[in-house]
């Protein structure tokens, strides 16, 4: 049995190894004049007349410390444990730098790295930084990218507690698509047909019927056999669903706030991610909205192009709306509502009074259809969001199946929330990749995807 003595030091010894592996820079600042006990890899070592400067990369942040001559310096990349004295340096970035004591070496590179990363820029194609992912991960702007992403879905998920929404986490394997069509990855689930979730469409709804708000943050699979800078094949998707809903528009005034507190949780606990990355948050005082038919129109006529489709934008398309309204009303963000049917889901709910054709200004007809309670949300130029109204009653939802050729007995255990009484509601889909890649200004997705998964990349 155990003195009180020895109980007592064995509590301050696990204190000092919780502080020791938790310490940030902020804390570090607390010690100036004293000797710590800190862990990391060696990022770069600059050696000077006398001295070195050693960056020391931790969980966080990048410290710099001095090294006099006469302390072996291990090789760069190695893992280290470091004693060292906090001395108050006011050329510092941080205030202060560690000056080394003693280095205890955990592990040493076995090679020499593939690709430098230890500069402000990965000087590397974009192929080549994938390949080496792993290692260009470590870059200091690199990893302050998913660092940054991390405190998006953490300002995502606080707002969505904060309005009573409750979190679940639905099946990755299902036995029929919630979007159809044939991007849709299958694979052979003891005997039977199975795929991989195109979204948690299904499951979110049924949950409205239990929980009335709920969300989830996670992946989606896409079989789609594009290559290009707004494409994967797997990503984040962030969805909600909201119940005893009066219009669709309360969707989007739901997540015009998700955005507007996140960009505020961002400023508040990831300050120094923003610094490096060099972001200045957009400003939402209110996100304007134009319905899908005049955004077409309002393109058409500013840069006299013909329209060519009716029933779903350009690339291009999307890019010169973001222009026309930055110029118009400052908003880098902008609300398409009211999409056609014939591109929407067979969940979307249509719209009253909004079928027949129409006439523009040339006086063409235009041959429309059916629109939807939808919208997109388009962020610098880029779709990041999906959402609208769903179908709620049995009798309805049935109706546009099988107007679609679709087969209801496929769908049986979808239909069974309907059957049994579901409440007016709806939500949206928000792609994380996408958001985060037009929040830091790259034009390919990849640069803010983890470990991409696209037509040609299953590695690593």
């Amino acid at each position: 049995m155990m003195n009180k003595e020895t109980i007592n030091r064995e509590i301050v010894n696990r204190k000092t190894m919780m502080n020791e592996s938790t310490m940030t820079t902020e804390e570090l600042a607390k010690y100036i004049g004293e000797i710590v006990h800190i862990h990391g890899s060696i990022y770069k070592i600059r050696k000077m007349k006398g001295f070195s400067f050693v960056l020391l990369r931790t969980g966080r942040e990048v410290v710099q410390c001095v090294a006099e001559q006469g302390i072996e310096l291990p090789l760069e990349e190695s893992c280290v444990e470091m004693e060292a004295e906090v001395v108050s340096e006011e050329r510092s970035k941080l205030g202060f730098e560690l000056h080394i004591q003693a280095i205890r070496v955990l592990s040493s590179p076995a090679a020499p790295s593939p690709i430098v990363i230890n500069q402000k820029l990965v000087e590397a194609s974009l192929e080549n930084q994938l390949d080496f992912r792993p290692i260009t991960l470590r870059n200091q702007k690199q990893r302050a990218i998913f660092k940054l992403q991390e405190g998006i879905c953490r300002g995502f998920r606080e707002f969505l507690y904060n309005h009573s929404f409750t979190e679940i986490h639905t099946p990755k394997l299902v036995k029929e698509g919630a979007e159809g069509g044939a991007n849709i990855f299958g694979l052979n689930y003891f005997g039977q047909q199975a795929y991989l979730a195109q979204s948690p469409q299904f499951y979110k709804q049924m949950m409205v019927g239990v929980f009335e708000r709920v969300f989830e943050i996670g992946p989606v699979f896409r079989a789609e056999k594009h290559d290009t800078s707004r494409h994967l094949n797997e990503y984040t998707s962030v969805d909600f669903e909201m119940g005893y809903i009066q219009s669709f528009e309360e969707i989007m005034k739901m997540e015009e706030e998700m955005l507007k507190y996140t960009f505020t949780f961002l400023q508040e606990h990831y300050r120094q991610e923003l610094e490096i990355l060099q972001i200045a948050l957009p400003v939402i005082q209110s996100i304007p909205s134009i319905s899908f038919r005049e955004a077409k129109r309002k393109i058409s006529k500013a840069y006299n192009r013909p329209i060519k489709d009716w029933e779903d934008f350009e690339p291009e398309e999307e890019r010169l709306l973001y222009e026309l309204f930055v110029k118009e009303t400052g908003s880098e963000f902008v609300f398409v509502t009211h999409y056609p049917s014939a591109k929407r889901p067979f969940y979307a709910m249509d719209s009253e009074g909004n079928g027949g054709n129409g006439t523009s200004e040339a006086g063409q007809v235009e041959k429309l259809g059916s629109v939807t309670e939808s919208f997109d949300l388009l962020f610098r130029g880029l779709e990041i969001t999906t959402g609208g109204q769903r179908i709620h009653e049995y009798g309805k939802q049935l109706a546009k199946m099988k107007a679609r050729n679709m087969n209801p007995e496929q769908f049986e255990s979808y239909l069974m929330m309907h059957k049994h009484g579901m409440p007016p509601h709806g939500g949206l889909g928000l792609g994380l990749e996408r958001f985060t890649c037009k929040l830091l200004g790259y034009e390919n997705v990849r640069y803010t995807t983890l470990f991409p998964r696209d037509i040609n990349r299953l590695v690593p």
